[in-house]
């Protein structure tokens, strides 16, 4: 069966037809098709003439819509998981984790559309202002065109989906070509409701095509997440738009000198330098650990990075799946050679097979080799002494990313300290870096990104504010 793609809120199917492959082993996933160039004409027309009327829709339909989807969700968990693992590689236990945060991202989306409200602001602090009170709102600034990675195909689509529609913004979704079909489902479900025609569009289309949609005047938003190179293109190609980029990373973890538990901290720097096979961009890739502990740590990470192990990511016991494709793990595998060309020390793993590449830990690393200074995206993890606090953050710093950092400590002058001093988006005390609610506000600095992900902030960034000043009333 094909699975069609949506314009304004209908299934449609074209003849360009491409088949979806499971990276482990090549195996037919499924049947996907282009829209064509006048489906996408409708899509982006319809998101363009019911922009006034979806904006005036009463919070509740938008809210009730929302948690529909976020039901539904629940309710196909399992299928939905099966398919995430099968167009996109992950293993099945990774795959229900990012259904389980869809449904709630899209539940936060309702409780936000019943929330998103106004403010009023008193005038009478001047003389000028006296019998004077203002309104102050956030309104649509226009359909946004989003544009979703292969990386979390539902849940990244769900981050660019439930804060348009819960902001009453209309939006067209062009999902990850390799990872289209989640997104297509997701469309299925969003069919089931009233929302009204044209407030959303799932449109299957090549990257080539999408400049015709970033250069569309009647898409004026655009939120997009994948890589550096292609965000800021998207952004130097559209300077008159209002454009959020959740870009790459090069996440580090420090390790003080005063935190104990050291398996605990092996153990998740593990897990999260090696889950979704490194495709995330705040996966650990760095750490760096007070030569206090570091001989130690390492020797538990070590252990901790073998017992993850690989295989087929439709198996319950597999951690650790493929990459999306055969490329991506020989790029990885490329620049794991040049890293130890350098100098580095393989402690475990480098070695790739097919689109698989094994759980690596290099020590010795050069900081200016690609798996130090760079954005791996592989299942590969850079550990390395310091000798204070200082030459940690200075490390860390030192990358032209700043998404997330992760900072085992007990000393909360330390925490707070890096919260001031570390140039990321955010700072995860007494964890790795790639802890994420899906509430809060997420993002980057630097070459991370602008704007940022987050139900409620992802609203804030679609909208702008809108002032209404009542004169000859008393506050």
């Amino acid at each position: 069966m094909t699975s069609g793609y949506w314009v304004a809120g209908e299934r449609v199917t074209s003849d360009a037809t491409f088949e979806v492959t499971h990276p482990y082993d090549g195996s037919p996933v499924g049947t996907a098709c282009y829209a064509t160039d006048a489906d996408v004409e409708r899509a982006v027309a319809a998101a363009d003439a019911v922009r006034r009327e979806f904006a005036a829709l009463p919070a509740h339909a938008r809210a009730a819509a929302l948690d529909h989807v976020s039901h539904r969700l629940s309710e196909r968990a399992e299928e939905i998981a099966r398919l995430i693992t099968a167009e996109n590689g992950k293993p099945i236990t990774w795959a229900r984790a990012e259904v389980a945060r869809a449904a709630a991202t899209f539940r936060w989306g309702a409780e936000e559309a019943r929330r998103w409200s106004g403010e009023v602001q008193r005038l009478d602090t001047d003389a000028g202002g006296t019998g004077r009170m203002a309104l102050v709102r956030r309104v649509p600034r226009g359909p946004v065109l989003g544009i979703a990675p292969f990386n979390f195909p539902l849940n990244l689509v769900a981050h660019k989906v439930a804060p348009a529609l819960a902001a009453g913004t209309p939006i067209v979704l062009k999902p990850a070509p390799k990872t289209p079909l989640s997104a297509l489902l997701l469309g299925e479900i969003l069919a089931e409701t009233d929302l009204p025609a044209g407030s959303w569009s799932v449109l299957t289309t090549t990257n080539d095509k999408a400049a015709e949609l970033v250069a569309d005047p009647r898409l004026p938003v655009i939120s997009f997440t994948g890589s550096g190179p292609v965000g800021w293109g998207i952004r130097d190609a559209a300077p008159r738009k209002h454009v959020t980029l959740e870009l790459g990373g090069n996440a580090a973890a420090i390790v003080a000198a005063d935190w104990a538990d050291l398996d605990h901290a092996a153990d998740r720097i593990a897990t999260f330098a090696m889950y979704q096979a490194g495709q995330s961009c705040i996966s650990v890739q760095r750490v760096y650990a007070h030569r206090d502990v570091y001989d130690d740590l390492v020797s538990r990470v070590v252990k901790a990075v073998e017992a993850q192990g690989t295989g087929d990511p439709r198996e319950e016991t597999t951690k650790v799946g493929p990459l999306i494709d055969r490329a991506a793990a020989e790029r990885v595998e490329q620049w794991v050679a040049e890293a130890v060309d350098a100098g580095a020390r393989v402690l475990t793993g480098g070695v790739r097979d097919g689109a698989t590449y094994a759980p690596t830990v290099l020590a010795d690393v050069p900081e200016d080799v690609k798996v130090s200074c760079e954005e791996v995206f592989g299942p590969v993890l850079v550990v390395a002494p310091v000798d204070s606090t200082e030459e940690a953050f200075e490390r860390v710093n030192s990358s032209r990313y700043g998404l997330q950092a992760g900072l085992f400590t007990h000393d909360l002058r330390l925490a707070f300290r890096a919260s001031e001093e570390l140039e990321v988006g955010g700072v995860i005390v007494g964890d790795v870096p790639s802890f994420r609610a899906d509430q809060m506000p997420y993002g980057g600095v630097k070459e991370s990104g602008v704007g940022r992900e987050g139900v409620r902030a992802a609203m804030v960034d679609l909208t702008e504010e809108k002032v209404t000043v009542l004169t000859g009333v008393t506050p």
